[in-house]
């Protein structure tokens, strides 16, 4: 199988114990959407070695970026940089420029043994230069260790995002006034025709809204998108769609 797209690992105890609500795979979520790269996968895991390695490389065989979101800090518990490398197939090693970014960059020029750890990565890692701040990104071989706290991965994030290149996919959705039971008929014919475009559908319960069911027509060329949104309306009852966005 052809890897493509990209998986997300998000990394934490703290996530996984409701402690600190994720903020990170949200927005790589819809970042890749805008940017057209396909997500195959989000998995959060603990603070775990094993954990980690099993998630990196099962994302590995499917993606061919793949990105983590914590663990690569001082503490005990920042772990995610030893487990990528075991995942690898590399020794972790200290790298030289991040050495001296730490001894530009700490107080005085003085680094603590433990300080010194945010200098070790997986052999073979590139530094990318991250506008903002002097902490660049770790980056090999499509794997993305991402920071867990918010602000320093949404920067790191577009860092990657800026070197990647993706198909942005066109997307119409329509509000329907009839249930799911009313309109399969139609989303089959149409989805059997057009393997091409993907459609989704997704009912609503809340009798406070104008609509029942909402649904996404989407594919990389829009002229299959209109083509297809076309089909579906043809073959509703009139007066079906409630709007159109």
């Amino acid at each position: 199988m052809e890897r493509s797209g990209a998986s997300a690992i998000i990394i934490g105890n703290e996530v996984l114990t409701a402690k600190v609500k994720d903020e990170n795979g949200p927005l790589l979520i819809r970042r890749l959407r805008e940017v057209g790269i396909p997500l195959r996968s989000v998995e959060i895991v603990l603070d775990e070695v094993d954990a980690i390695v099993d998630a990196v490389s099962r994302a590995r065989l499917r993606s061919r970026h793949v990105f983590t979101s914590g663990g690569i800090g001082p503490t005990h518990d920042d772990v995610t940089v030893r487990a990528v490398a075991l995942a690898m197939g590399r020794p972790v090693v200290r790298l030289p420029e991040m050495v001296e970014l730490l001894h530009q960059w700490a107080p005085h020029g003085k680094v603590t043994p433990e300080g010194m750890r945010l200098a070790d990565a997986p052999e073979g890692t590139v530094l990318l230069p991250q506008e903002g701040t002097w902490f660049p990104v770790m980056s090999v071989e499509d794997v993305y260790l991402l920071p867990g706290v918010p602000q320093l991965f949404k920067m790191q994030l577009e860092t990657v995002l800026s070197r990647l290149r993706g198909t942005p996919v066109h997307l119409v959705n329509l509000f329907l006034r009839l249930g799911e039971s009313e309109l399969a008929g139609v989303l089959d014919r149409v989805a059997l025709d057009m393997p091409y475009v993907a459609l989704g559908s997704y009912p609503v319960f809340d009798q406070g809204l104008d609509y029942r069911v909402k649904i996404t027509v989407e594919a990389t060329d829009r002229a299959h998108v209109e083509d297809a949104v076309g089909r579906l309306v043809q073959g509703l009852p009139a007066h079906a769609v409630v709007r159109r966005e």
